[in-house]
């Protein structure tokens, strides 16, 4: 092997794992106009202001207020190297107006203090990081005081019965590969470990980039919590199926029964 080849940097050591995190996991503009649309239909009055609890880089946030100039937003996360990126990337990339209209907040989400807001999200299965039902309902509760009198918390949720199997899923990029592993899955404690791996047309890898250690909730158990914390109804809102593909199409509605799929997200919308 030559020199030059020993020392060539590998497409994994150049990458940027937020960038890539991103990329692949992350959709912005379609989770806001799901959140804005649902909140304006279910109170006849537009969405202005959010609270991102776990918002990581703050790409949601940052999106928001991006988006119209009476939209406001406050972001929350403990991980300081994760919304310094977000400050770095996100945060300059908006005017100083825009800027005005957001504040992040490194903290716990149970005990950071912010304004009362119109919605809470918390995505990407983030609160399933709470692994015991009197911590979940704790944190919905916790939640629902920072809402306005009107307010709504939006979740997201997966399921399914691939779920509940240890394995590897890979989508193809432009420029890399997305390896969504769990891999673990305790079927008594429903406990789970699940990493995000990426891989380079060079051969090299990211491993473990992310890595999270969860509880697997059901869609009863969380729709029971929220009740238990308070909140006056809670609907599931389930994706409906393309009737060419038998796939997602990107369309979720209430419902009150679902498909038995292999693999599915949703979102819950709980009203104060």
């Amino acid at each position: 092997m030559s020199r030059t080849r020993r020392n060539q940097v590998s497409l994994a050591d150049r990458a940027d794992r937020h960038t890539l995190y991103e990329e692949s996991v992350q959709d912005p503009e379609s989770e806001l106009e799901f959140v804005s649309e649902t909140f304006e239909t279910l109170n006849g009055r537009p969405l202005r202001f959010i609270r991102e609890d776990f918002c990581g880089t703050a790409n949601t946030a940052c999106h928001w207020v991006h988006d119209d100039p009476e939209h406001r937003a406050v972001g929350v996360d403990l991980d300081s190297e994760v919304l310094a990126w977000g400050r770095e990337h996100h945060l300059a990339a908006l005017t100083p107006e825009e800027r005005s209209r957001i504040e992040l907040i490194e903290g716990d989400v149970m005990t950071a203090e912010t304004p009362r807001v119109d919605a809470l999200l918390a995505m990407n299965f983030s609160y399933y990081l709470f692994t015991t039902r009197d911590s979940l309902r704790a944190y919905f509760e916790r939640a629902r005081r920072a809402l306005v009198d009107d307010g709504i918390l939006f979740l997201d949720a997966f399921g399914g019965y691939e779920a509940h199997r240890e394995l590897e899923e890979r989508t193809e990029y432009d420029d890399f590969t997305y390896v969504w592993d769990q891999a673990s899955f305790d079927p008594i404690q429903h406990a789970m470990t699940c990493q995000i791996h990426f891989e380079f047309p060079d051969g090299s890898e990211l491993k473990r980039a992310f890595e999270y250690h969860w509880r697997l909730w059901t869609l009863p158990e969380i729709r029971e919590l929220l009740e238990e914390a308070g909140y006056s109804s809670v609907e599931v809102y389930w994706e409906g199926t393309d009737e060419e593909t038998g796939e997602g199409n990107g369309i979720y509605e209430p419902a009150d029964t679902g498909d038995a799929d292999a693999g599915w997200i949703c979102y819950l919308v709980a009203r104060k």
